[in-house]
């Protein structure tokens, strides 16, 4: 179990593993009515992915005391509903009316593999599903921390603020608000609601808020980065789409040097939150997501 890692590695396989084990057990099976419906959502789901923001949420909650030992937790529910929005999310942003990707994670978009119609119910519904998971957790505080993470103010307005954006120049200030929205909202939300669940205080919800900040937003630089100079097979989608679709990207508002010393910049200032001398999971995660190559 992630609980037992002794080092970053450890807990990135073992934790992608669990998690991936709690997406099969609480979504529906493909043989239930409707079987194309959840098909799709299985299909988008257990495409794999980095597991990031489930990781990030169970690395909060061990860090601020919880107990990950056990079956059926409500850090598990957490973890799952987590993904699952995150999922919900990637299915309606590669869809026609918005990016308009034909591949993700190396294989075919959902709207491809079925249809545009069978695509945004699998992305209602793994909403629907994942607050039912979280409501399980019994914490309303981590349920209302999921729905401003992706509400207006969250997410929802993050990826309409780029919609908008698109086709003209934009200034670092008004990219890194979008940034913080569509992206970094809901991985701030997983790092407070791990410590949520783990009944942290506020004195210890506070600085992890602030380390949520900063890798949400260095998230997000580095895929503007990778979209520029990634690895496209690394990365399972087309390189330059970003470009080609005149989005609103951190490089483009400041340059790739620029982008990239800001990544390492709030890695850093993520990092100085923590004791120097003590080492966890969170200060790993934070390292991994300023040198990912996917």
């Amino acid at each position: 179990m992630p609980a037992r890692a002794v080092d970053g590695e450890l807990f990135l396989q073992q934790g992608r593993r669990l998690v991936d084990g709690l997406l099969d057990r609480y979504l529906p099976p493909e043989t239930t009515e409707p079987r194309r419906l959840h098909a799709a959502m299985r299909y988008s789901v257990m495409a794999g992915g980095k597991r990031l923001r489930p990781l990030l949420s169970l690395a909060s909650y061990e860090y601020c005391g919880g107990v990950s030992e056990g079956e059926d937790l409500p850090i598990h529910h957490a973890m799952a509903a987590l993904e699952m929005v995150h999922t919900y999310s990637l299915i309606h942003d590669d869809l026609p009316c918005m990016d308009d990707d034909d591949l993700r994670r190396g294989i075919p978009t959902c709207h491809r593999k079925f249809d545009e119609a069978t695509a945004v119910l699998a992305g209602d519904a793994l909403h629907d599903i994942a607050f039912g998971l979280l409501a399980r957790a019994g914490s309303t505080e981590a349920v209302a921390e999921l729905a401003c993470a992706i509400g207006t103010e969250g997410m929802l307005g993050g990826q309409m603020a780029d919609v908008q954006a698109e086709g003209r120049r934009v200034s670092r200030e008004e990219v890194i608000g979008i940034h913080r929205r569509k992206t970094g909202a809901l991985i701030r939300g997983a790092v407070r609601i791990g410590a949520i669940l783990a009944g942290a205080e506020r004195d210890l919800i506070t600085p992890l808020t602030t380390y949520g900040e900063k890798i949400g937003l260095a998230f997000q630089i580095v895929d503007d980065i990778l979209d520029i100079a990634g690895d496209q097979h690394l990365l399972g989608k087309e390189v330059g789409s970003d470009s080609k679709r005149q989005k609103a990207t951190y490089p483009a508002a400041v340059g790739l040097q620029t982008a990239r010393d800001d990544v390492r910049r709030l890695v850093d200032e993520a990092l100085a939150v923590f004791d120097e001398s003590h080492e966890n999971m969170l200060k790993y995660l934070a390292e991994f997501i300023g040198r990912r190559q996917n």
